[in-house]
């Protein structure tokens, strides 16, 4: 039987709390704001823990829900399709080069390259997870949400989809601009440093 102790949630999950909530939300007093709400709203509904999770689980549960409150309030998601469009020259300028024919093709500057053998063992080091993470903060709040939620949440698109209240299309666009950026991202601050 799990038993619940809020003496020891800060010193437990605090710093915990606060890194998720930080690679989320990408700024430091809503993300203490969040772990704070995360702990008072559990305080609150301690009679309501059936026991079947543990106490960090249900306390993730917890904080995940006042993630996603936060995401709605601020409409991050509102007016994606807008958004899109608005930056759609933008992004393919960045990373294709059109020809005459519309045909589009890496631009030299983001081209994909071959990572070495030894990736795999990377994303286990500190230093990546530092680079991966300073990656992830550079890149737009609506990119970042739905990468978050689809790899980092393991999330399906169906349920993205419906809780962030985009289209399908909308969404593989937006996976597939997410996944470009931090590519190009950790080629100039990792692989080819």
């Amino acid at each position: 039987m799990n038993e619940i102790k809020p003496e020891n949630w800060v010193k437990q999950y605090a710093d915990y709390f606060y890194s998720l909530a930080f690679i989320k939300v990408n700024n430091k007093e809503i993300a203490e704001d969040l772990v704070q709400d995360t702990f008072l709203s559990a305080l609150k509904s301690m009679a309501g823990f059936r026991n079947d999770a543990s106490e960090k689980t249900w306390m993730l549960v917890i904080l995940n829900n006042k993630i996603k409150d936060y995401y709605k309030k601020k409409s991050v998601h509102s007016k994606t399709s807008e958004y899109l469009l608005e930056t759609n020259d933008t992004f393919y300028r960045e990373y294709f080069e059109s020809d005459k024919h519309s045909e589009y093709h890496w631009s030299s500057k983001n081209a994909p390259i071959e990572w070495n053998n030894e990736v795999e063992t990377t994303f286990d080091s500190r230093e990546f997870e530092s680079a991966f993470d300073n990656c992830l903060r550079k890149m737009p709040n609506r990119l970042r949400s739905i990468f978050i939620l689809k790899f980092i949440d393991l999330k399906e698109s169906e349920e993205i989809c419906n809780e962030c209240e985009i289209s399908s299309s909308n969404y593989w666009t937006i996976i597939h601009r997410s996944k470009l950026i931090l590519r190009s991202c950790l080629n100039d601050n990792w692989f080819n440093v």
